[in-house]
Parts: C-alpha cells; sequence; structure tokens
C-alpha cells in the first residue's frame, strides 16, 4: 500500500506516464526517409526531390534470382513473371526482351501509325529502287518456314517499319536472352543470375504499399518451390522498406535498451523505486512535451526524432537526479536550490542554445531533432524546479550513500596535476593545424544503404538498361506536346555530343512519341497513292508478285498520310504508358519531360551544351544534393556561431565572476578541440550530422563544468556534485553509446560523436573547471 507521504509522489508519476501514453497514442510515428529528406533551397534541388518522393522511377523494382541452374533460374523466371503480371499491385512484369504480344490496343496503334513513328527514315523510303531492295528481302522472308505464317503483314509492311518500330521501343538493356528469359551477362554460367524489371503502382516512398507489394513478390517466389534458388530485390522503394524496417529495429533496441541502462544505474545509486518515480515523472513529461512540441512544428514525428529522444534519457533525467543528489534527508527544497539553482538554469539554458545548429540548420529531420530535445530539456528543467522539490521533500527523497568520501578526496588531489591536460589538447591542436579536420558535404555520407546494397542496384540498372538518373536534362513546358517539341530541338545538341565521344545516346519520351509536328512532317514525306503505285508497280516488275500483292501496304500508307498525330492519351492502359510516364509527367500543372544521357564520358561538354535553354535544366542529381548538403551545413555553421555566442553570453552574466567564466570556457575549448583532433587522426571527415552533435556535446560540457566550478560548501557537497555528476554521465555515455551501434546513419553519426565527447567533459571538467583542493582550504579558512 502507498505510503501517505508517497502519495502526491505516485499520483505524479501515474499522471505523467498517463500524459505520455496518450501522446504516443495520439501521435503516430512516420518511419520513411521522405520525411527525413531536406526542402530545396532552389529550382533544381526541389526538383529532384520532388521526384524522388512521387516520381515514377522511384516505383522501379529490379529483380535477381540465382544460386540455381540456369534451366531452373528460368522456370522461376517464367512463374514469377506470370504469378505477378495478375496482381493488381504492379503496373509492368516484365524478364525478356520488349514485347507487344497479348496487347492487341498497343498492336493496332503501333501497325497503324508505324510510318510515323519509326525512327528510321529507311522505313518511310518509297522510291523504285529502294522498294524494289524490300521487296526482294520480303521474298526470301516470304520463302523461310519462320516468314510464312507471317505473310500477310509482311506484305502490308514490305520495308520493315513496324520491326523498325518495335525495335526503338526495347530497352537498352545488356541482358543475355537465354532459355526465353533475361540473365545478367557477367555472371558465368556455373553462377546465373535470371532478372527481372517490375513496376509498382505504389511510389516508391509509400512504405505500407511498398511492404504489400515486395511481400507479394517473396511470396510468389517461394510459391514456386526454389529449394536453394535465392531471391534479390533492388530499387528505390525497397531501400525506403529496408531502411524503414532497419529504422524500427533501431528505435525498439535503443527505447529498451536506453530504459534498462538508465533504471539499471540510478536503482543501484539511489536504491529505492520511490526515487525512480520521482525521478520518472519530469522524464515522461519531457518527452511527451517532445513529441507534442515537434508535431506543432512539423506536422509530423519521424522516427530518427524519437529514436533520439530516447536517447535524451540520459540527459534530461541530469536535472532531477542533480535536484535528489544533492539533497540532504530532511532538508528543505529552498536549500537545495539554493545551492544547485542557478548552475542548474544556467546550465540548461546553455544546454538549449547549444541545440540551435540543429534546430536551425534547415534539414528537416535534424531540425526536428533538436526541437524535440530542446522541449524535452526544457520540460525537464521547468518540472525539477518547481514541481518536484515539492514532491521529493514530502517523500523524503534522499541517495542512500552521502557524506563524504576518501576515494573522491583522493581523486581530488589530480586537479594538482591539471596542467597535463594541455598534453591531449596540444596534441590535438598540432594534429589540426598539420592534417585540418575534413569536411564531407556529400548527402550519400549520410545514405542508411549498405555499399554493398548499392552495388547490386547499380549492377542491376546497368543490366536491365534502367537509367542512372545522377544526370539528367529536365524539359518543362505548358503541354505535352510543347515539351516533346522541345525535346527534339535538342536532338542536334545530343548527335553532335554522340560524335564527340560525351556520351553514348540519350533516352528520352521522343523516342517512344514523337512530337506532334514530327509526326506531321513524316506524314507529309509520305507520297500520294498515285505516285506510290507507280513506284510499286515499278518494284516488282520481274518479281513474283501478284498485282494486288501490295494492296494493303499501299491503303495503309494512304491512311497514314490522313491520320492524326498519336498522342499520349492514346496509349492509356497499355505497356507504353507505363515505359512513357517516367520520361514525360504532369507536376502542378505543368508538363515536364525527362532526358537520360547514357554512358556519360565528359559530364560537363554535356552541362555546356544545355546551359541557357529556355525551359532547360540541366540536374546533375549528386552535385545537386551535395551542394543542398553544403548549403545546409554552411546554414548550421552560422547557427552554431550564434548559439555559442550566446551561449558565453548567458556564461558570463550568469557567473558574473571572469575567473570562473575562464574556467567553464577552458573546458569547452579543450573537449571541442580534442574532439576535432581524434577526429583528423583518424581521418573521419566531418559531415552536418557530426557538426551538431559537437554543439550538443558543447551544451553538455557547460553543465559539467558549471557544476563542477560553483562555489562547494564543504567536502560532503563536493561529494555530492562528484557522485552525482557521475551518474549523469554515466547515463549519457551509455545511451549515446547504444545510438553508436545502430544502422540509422544519423542515429550512429550522432551516437559515436556524442558518447566519448560527453566523457571527455566529465573528465576535463573534472580536472580544469574545479578548485584545486589546497586553494578551497585556504578559502575556507
Amino acid at each position: 500500500m502507498t505510503s501517505g507521504k508517497h502519495w502526491w509522489l505516485a499520483m505524479a508519476f501515474v499522471c505523467a506516464a498517463m500524459f505520455a501514453g496518450g501522446v504516443f497514442i495520439v501521435i503516430p510515428l512516420r518511419m520513411d526517409m521522405a520525411g527525413f529528406l531536406p526542402r530545396g533551397h532552389d529550382a533544381g534541388s526541389r526538383f529532384l526531390l520532388r521526384e524522388v518522393q512521387q516520381g515514377v522511377a522511384g516505383t522501379v523494382i529490379m529483380v535477381g534470382i540465382d544460386n540455381a541452374p540456369e534451366p531452373e533460374l528460368a522456370r522461376l523466371s517464367m512463374g514469377l513473371r506470370n504469378a505477378l503480371a495478375q496482381d493488381r499491385q504492379f503496373v509492368t512484369v516484365t524478364n525478356g526482351a520488349f514485347s507487344i504480344e497479348g496487347d492487341e490496343a498497343l498492336r493496332r496503334i503501333m501497325f497503324q501509325n508505324r510510318y510515323v513513328l519509326a525512327p528510321d527514315a529507311a522505313s518511310r523510303d518509297f522510291r523504285p529502287t529502294s522498294l524494289r531492295q524490300s521487296f526482294g528481302r520480303l521474298l526470301d522472308d516470304l520463302n523461310s518456314e519462320s516468314g510464312a505464317p507471317f505473310s500477310g503483314m509482311l506484305l502490308r509492311d514490305p520495308t520493315g517499319a513496324f520491326l523498325d518500330l518495335a525495335r526503338s521501343f526495347s530497352p537498352d538493356a545488356h541482358v543475355g536472352l537465354r532459355q526465353g528469359v533475361w540473365f545478367a551477362p557477367e555472371q558465368t554460367e556455373r553462377a546465373p543470375r535470371a532478372l527481372l524489371l517490375i513496376r509498382t503502382r505504389a511510389a516508391g516512398m509509400d512504405l505500407p504499399h511498398q511492404a504489400s507489394a515486395q511481400k507479394a513478390i517473396r511470396g510468389g517466389f517461394m510459391a514456386l518451390h526454389p529449394k536453394g534458388a535465392r531471391l534479390l530485390l533492388s530499387g528505390p522503394g525497397v531501400f525506403a522498406q529496408a531502411s524503414a524496417r532497419g529504422m524500427r529495429h533501431d528505435i525498439d533496441t535503443i527505447s529498451a535498451a536506453s530504459f534498462l541502462l538508465v533504471i539499471g544505474i540510478l536503482y543501484w545509486r539511489f536504491r529505492s523505486l520511490w526515487m525512480l518515480a520521482a525521478i520518472g515523472v519530469p522524464f515522461l513529461l519531457s518527452l511527451g512535451a517532445g513529441m507534442i512540441a515537434v508535431r506543432a512544428v512539423f506536422g509530423y514525428v519521424h522516427g530518427v526524432a524519437f529514436g533520439f529522444g530516447m536517447t535524451m534519457l540520459g540527459v534530461s533525467l541530469d536535472y532531477p537526479v542533480l535536484l535528489v543528489g544533492h539533497r540532504d534527508r530532511g532538508e528543505g527544497p529552498e536549500a537545495t536550490l539554493r545551492r544547485i539553482g542557478r548552475s542548474m538554469r544556467i546550465g540548461v539554458a546553455t544546454a538549449v542554445l547549444g541545440l540551435t545548429g540543429m534546430m536551425f540548420c534547415g534539414l528537416t529531420g535534424l531540425a526536428q531533432l533538436g526541437v524535440f530535445a530542446a522541449a524535452g530539456l526544457l520540460t525537464a528543467a521547468f518540472v525539477t524546479l518547481y514541481i518536484m522539490p515539492k514532491l521529493i521533500v514530502a517523500a523524503d527523497l534522499a541517495p542512500n550513500i552521502s557524506g563524504p568520501s576518501r576515494i573522491l578526496a583522493r581523486m581530488e588531489q589530480w586537479r594538482q596535476a591539471r596542467a597535463i591536460c594541455l598534453v591531449p589538447v596540444l596534441i590535438s591542436v598540432g594534429v589540426i593545424i598539420w592534417y585540418p579536420p575534413a569536411f564531407d558535404v556529400r548527402l550519400t555520407a549520410l545514405s542508411p544503404i549498405p555499399d554493398q546494397l548499392r552495388q547490386l542496384d547499380t549492377a542491376f540498372r546497368r543490366d536491365l538498361g534502367v537509367p542512372d538518373a545522377s544526370l539528367l536534362v529536365a524539359v518543362s513546358d505548358v503541354s505535352a506536346e510543347g515539351v516533346l517539341e522541345r525535346e527534339t530541338a535538342l536532338e542536334p545538341a545530343i548527335a553532335a555530343l554522340r560524335a564527340q565521344g560525351a556520351l553514348a545516346g540519350a533516352q528520352s519520351a521522343t523516342r517512344l512519341l514523337p512530337a506532334a509536328a514530327t509526326q506531321r512532317s513524316r506524314a507529309a514525306t509520305l507520297p500520294d497513292p498515285a505516285t506510290l503505285k507507280a513506284a510499286v508497280d515499278e518494284a516488282r516488275r520481274d518479281l513474283p508478285f501478284r498485282a494486288s500483292a501490295f494492296d494493303g501496304f499501299m491503303a495503309d500508307v494512304a491512311m497514314a498520310r490522313q491520320s492524326p498525330p498519336v498522342v499520349p492519351q492514346d496509349f492509356r492502359n497499355t505497356p507504353l504508358a507505363a515505359a512513357l510516364s517516367p520520361l514525360l509527367f504532369e507536376r502542378d500543372g505543368r508538363w515536364w519531360g525527362l532526358l537520360l544521357p547514357e554512358d556519360v564520358q565528359d559530364r560537363v561538354a554535356v552541362t555546356r551544351a544545355f546551359e541557357n535553354i529556355p525551359n532547360v535544366m540541366v540536374l546533375d542529381f549528386r552535385q545537386e544534393m551535395d551542394g543542398l548538403s553544403a548549403h545546409y551545413l554552411y546554414q548550421t555553421i552560422r547557427w552554431m556561431a550564434v548559439g555559442c555566442i550566446l551561449a558565453i553570453a548567458v556564461l558570463v552574466l550568469g557567473l558574473r565572476e571572469i575567473r570562473c567564466v575562464a574556467r567553464v570556457l577552458g573546458v569547452v575549448m579543450s573537449v571541442i578541440v580534442t574532439m576535432m583532433g581524434a577526429a583528423s587522426l583518424a581521418g573521419v571527415p566531418l559531415t552536418l550530422v557530426h557538426l551538431v552533435a559537437l554543439q550538443f556535446v558543447l551544451g553538455v560540457t557547460l553543465d559539467y563544468a558549471l557544476f563542477f566550478a560553483r562555489p562547494q560548501l564543504d567536502d560532503a557537497e563536493r561529494a555530492r556534485t562528484m557522485r552525482t555528476l557521475l551518474i549523469c554521465n554515466a547515463m549519457t555515455v551509455m545511451t549515446f553509446g547504444m545510438l553508436a551501434l545502430c544502422h540509422t546513419m544519423v542515429l550512429r553519426h550522432i551516437g559515436a560523436t556524442v558518447a566519448p565527447g560527453v566523457l571527455l567533459a566529465m573528465i576535463y571538467g573534472f580536472l580544469l573547471a574545479g578548485e584545486r583542493p589546497a586553494i578551497e582550504r585556504t578559502n575556507a579558512s
């Protein structure tokens, strides 16, 4: 039964737990990486980021099947294709060369309009000499066993326009076609790999539907009884799903491990469940407040922000631990706060200012981390200062071990040799001078995708002809036809680049659907019926064709002269619509077309060729994203500087003692310089995440240094400070150390920076910020 003195504490804990639980129920976590992507700072980066999140290219899933003999792989490939082709979750499922079999609507459109769609002008060369050569080849085909069944179609298309058009639609795959399915060309006969190319209806960042689609692929594969065969998946949706799974695993692990670690440390220190309840009140309230603050500012809470918030368990608990740890049993709240209140308030202010780089960096994901941490720290501090004292006094909570400590007193003697701290600091300064820290502004430095998966993705894209859109040309206009006309105008520039060897070619919408003006121009070159009949009669002279053999051919040409141009809507609900949609699409009332250069050898030449052309943007994905990262990096540095200046101002105004301010700032500079030197010595390039983590370390270091530097009444008070800060440090180091083991790159960088930084803050704070024992005895006397 709860005793009377613990009643209010029990009620406070229950209310705090209900508040936090209610917040978690009402505010769901968002796990997709789209919620962690930055906002573009110019037209190019905004376009690219929008396509990453919403574009059709994100719907591609590349599939590989290996670890079995080639006949078995062919069976599995065909079986998987047949199973998935009936599933409405997929737009297309292909495992061989482009085929129009089974789609009568597309075949009819292509055949009726072959003379205006076929790219090779030779298929429209109806001069008598050219037709005679075509008729000769046609005669050979008709006399062969393979051509006889198709005699009717061959006679209607003697120049091969339909076959030319079908070949132009085929993807530029480098695969080998064996046993009727695709095989990777670089795999040996002993280790073959069958390949499939799939497009989902769901966007790449639509995690629930992507999970369902990928589950269907794996389920269809397992239903074929693959025995020892292995299924490999790659693509934007696969990466997004894998990242979400890894993030969820990290969050679950961090939450459980951090909770157990902190509970274990606190119980070992205080040996009281009521003490745990008291310390849990501000933490639960701060966790809920952080969730509410992030939701209010950003509209959603990302899983990475929550994972970081759970590691704040160690930091936000510092304040109630400091309050309880400095209290003597029977002491009133005013007496405890009189000793530590000023240091705690200054520490809270400087810790929050240490998050400015994170809060105002411009990256939504990192900004969420900063807002979460700031709201949590402020809430924990407010509850500790204004609510917890009465609850703690009412329950008469205090450390089970108090008073002076001989061990701690001997440790304080180490301050006599504090000059030894100059050794690592000076070494770090020398390292920084000789090996200045490198800054990594690449966005890929924060990628959660392992190198092995990226290499597999690159191989799949190369083999399957899926373009790597790291360099693309975006063309825009008010209509689809306007885009196609602009792309047509760029074809001479592309031809010139091919002649220079700058690229091998370019995929574009006009390869699949020429502009209406181009189609009309081609139709205009077709001869009138009388001219064509005369040419046909002359060409078939002395050849064994009946006079009426080519009547169908001449009727088709006459129809092509009069037919309206083919438009994108004509391909609706056909396989060609799926091929055209990534290259020609509408966004916010404006049409866009993408030209995807192939096998680029000279990126500079390609960029210059399309510069300064109206409504044409040359977008280097890596350059744009790295430029975006650099933009936010410099913005973060500016806000870090602002936060540091404000923190120093708060320190000076709060302490009002230059000697004490100097000791505190000396600790901060020693920690930061040592961390930077260690990074340089280890060859670790500093990313945006490292910088914001370093600023967070700065805030925690100020907190520790303030408590070590404050006036200590006696040996017992110094022992209380040392014991309490050791507990705080152990909680922070262990919880952030858990982050360093995460798979999520952002969390791992934060943990690997904060954990050693906070440990150094404890060591330097103890040695440099506190007074030497001899000096304290002199002052006391």
